[in-house]
């Protein structure tokens, strides 16, 4: 992939994840977007929060802590890393782009529902922010191969900040698991969908006999349907899915207008 020439050095960019401040993944994510611009800021969780999905804290107070210059650690969620990045930290001017993770681990198909990742790049266009979410695949128990990140994500992130992106629209991207000379290609995909299961409860008793449950994470083989994002990872491409925020059925809802008619 040839870089993008285009000068991007006007950007303020907002770095946040679900991983916590200190992961691996931010760290690379700051480094390619100071690539872009000198104009970066880094507002993430304090430890790792991963699964939060679309969750702010409503019933706990929400605290900061800055680290660093440009650098600060939030007790709360991913989606309250944003708000507090735009209504508390960067009150002088709003960023121009956001980006999320590189999280450690896929963020595909149903994966986008659970995600941290996900929802501060989706909080992020609520607030009006061009946002792009970004995750390094890998097998459970395995290791990240960062290095696919990290020579792919800058053309990526560089093509898709010379795009138009439409209101209500974020983007997701998967790099596959595999090292950078094995990458296919780059595809534009649809969100696919596992067979039911990948979420199980694994029951445990501690040593007072009493009963606590983990929360089981096993990938299901199954759905790889041509131009989803589970068939360009198959085939070790990386993934970019376009995500909205309307989630209606539209498909559907005329059909479902009829049925609901009184019929009297």
């Amino acid at each position: 992939m040839a870089e993008a020439s285009r000068d991007m050095s006007h950007h303020r960019i907002l770095v946040t994840n679900d991983d916590g401040i200190h992961a691996s993944g931010i760290k690379l994510l700051e480094k390619i977007a100071r690539e872009i611009t000198s104009d970066v800021w880094v507002v993430a969780p304090d430890h790792e929060k991963s699964g939060a999905g679309h969750s702010i804290s409503m019933h706990v107070p929400i605290r900061l802590s800055q680290i660093a210059e440009r650098h600060f650690a939030v007790t709360g969620t991913p989606t309250d890393c944003a708000l507090m990045a735009i209504y508390e930290i960067m009150t002088d001017k709003k960023p121009t782009i956001l980006l999320s993770g590189i999280n450690r681990g896929a963020n595909l198909a149903e994966d986008v529902t659970y995600s941290g990742t996900i929802a501060a790049a989706m909080e992020g266009t609520l607030l009006g922010i061009p946002a792009i979410a970004l995750s390094q695949v890998f097998e459970l128990g395995g290791t990240p191969p960062w290095e696919t990140a990290e020579r792919f994500a800058p053309t990526v992130i560089n093509r898709l900040l010379q795009c138009d992106m439409p209101a209500n629209t974020l983007i997701n991207v998967n790099f596959p698991d595999v090292p950078p000379d094995e990458v296919s290609g780059v595809r534009v995909t649809s969100q696919g969908q596992r067979p039911p299961g990948s979420f199980t409860i694994d029951s445990r008793i501690d040593a007072r006999h009493v009963p606590y449950f983990w929360v089981k994470m096993s990938y299901k083989e199954g759905e790889k349907h041509p131009e989803t994002d589970l068939h360009a990872i198959h085939e070790k491409a990386i993934s970019v899915t376009p995500l909205q925020l309307d989630m209606t059925n539209n498909s559907w809802r005329g059909e479902l207008a009829d049925s609901l008619q009184d019929r009297g």
